[in-house]
């Protein structure tokens, strides 16, 4: 950090100590929940979401190769193969917003084209199977096809307008990536090997993330109720794989690399999670700083205005995974309209205030700035089309 950037950090907590009203009941009480939803992300999210996320992430950085990632997602690369593997990805993720951070992280950092990997981005969070399932069971089908259908055009829409604007520097760096290749040791691994291996990670992370249903019956509740004993089942493979098919100091290099992105993701994750709860509270609380019912009543309608706001609402809201299905469903109780709902389910799995934090350091303000401008906007505008039709 640079010394100009320690002065700033000084000034603010100055000011914030000095001039915060710490006596207001609602301020000492919006502190507090920012430390409960602290607690919450920890107990419900590091260990199970996170941490496995991070072993993704390092394993991407270290273990797949760069020819791969060009291959699949260069900007040499099949265009339609990247963006549609980028766009789709999500379906098989159950991941928070948070949670995709260290696997774009990743493929980016490994070389994949800006389109493809903000795609990947964005898909994550937004086009989970379980979200979308819950969303048409207790919101309605309307909702639920208009989620999925505007998330995979969103992934694909944003993804390529990104790589238009930022097409020069992406070429340098496309371009960088590729002098590397010659550098890349050959492979220890069959394909098959390091799909396995792969495949095992994303296993874990899926299962180990898997929440409860809302309904005590069928296949997903059925899931459930042994994904302890998949994910057992899972470690066990995975141990055998790493102490059959790895060598010690490739393990090492596997930790050095998780421990790079945890060091880069976790200190701005915990304190977005923390401004975040500070603002709006947990999900089923509204002890935030700005109450709830005062967000419900502006989003009422269908005018452009409260699509926007609900677009900006979701995105700085942090959304664990299924959570935003009960929220809206007593926003819409609340008086909320349908548009601006889809606007905010559109903006709000995919965005959080921790997760813009860590895409700016990931990718640099510029290009984080207009990711998540380019996702406001057209969810306001998706919402605000929707909302003129039912």
């Amino acid at each position: 950090m640079k010394e100009r950037d320690k002065l700033v950090l000084l000034i603010l907590a100055f000011l914030g100590a000095y001039f915060i009203p710490f006596s207001n009941p609602r301020v000492g009480q919006a502190i507090l929940e920012a430390s409960y939803m602290l607690q919450d992300y920890a107990r419900e999210h590091v260990l199970f979401c996170l941490v496995p996320a991070l072993f993704i992430a390092g394993a991407i950085s270290y273990f797949i190769s760069q020819q791969a990632v060009l291959k699949y997602f260069g900007g040499g690369a099949k265009q339609w193969v990247a963006y549609l593997i980028g766009s789709i990805s999500g379906a098989i993720l159950a991941v928070c917003s948070c949670t995709v951070l260290p696997l774009f992280g990743g493929i980016y950092k490994r070389g994949a084209g800006l389109g493809p990997a903000i795609a990947f981005l964005y898909s994550g969070p937004a086009i989970n199977i379980l979200a979308i399932a819950l969303t048409a069971r207790v919101l309605g089908w309307e909702l639920g096809v208009a989620r999925a259908v505007g998330a995979v055009i969103f992934a694909l829409v944003i993804g390529l307008l990104m790589a238009l604007l930022f097409r020069r520097e992406e070429k340098e760096r496309i371009a960088n990536a590729r002098k590397l290749i010659a550098q890349i040791s050959a492979e220890k691994r069959s394909s098959l090997q390091t799909l396995l291996y792969f495949a095992t990670l994303v296993l874990i992370l899926v299962f180990a993330a898997w929440g409860k249903p809302a309904e005590s019956a069928g296949f997903w509740f059925m899931i459930y109720g042994v994904k302890w004993h998949l994910t057992a089942i899972l470690l066990v493979l995975l141990s055998l794989m790493l102490w059959r098919w790895f060598e010690k100091e490739e393990l090492a290099s596997w930790v050095d690399a998780t421990w790079f992105f945890t060091k880069q993701i976790i200190p701005l994750l915990f304190a977005g999670v923390l401004v975040a709860g500070f603002l709006m509270g947990r999900p089923d609380a509204d002890t935030g700083i700005i109450p709830a019912h005062y967000i419900a009543q502006v989003v009422g309608g269908n005018s452009l205005l409260a699509n926007f706001i609900a677009s900006i609402a979701g995105a700085f809201m942090y959304f664990a995974t299924l959570t935003e299905v009960p929220i809206l469903q007593g926003l819409l109780g609340s008086g909320m309209g349908k548009g601006p709902a889809l606007a905010l389910l559109l903006a709000g799995p995919a965005l959080s205030l921790p997760n813009m934090l860590v895409i700016i350091r990931l990718i640099g303000a510029k290009k984080a700035l207009t990711f998540v401008g380019l996702v406001t906007i057209m969810a306001t505008f998706t919402g605000w089309l929707y909302g003129a039709f039912f």
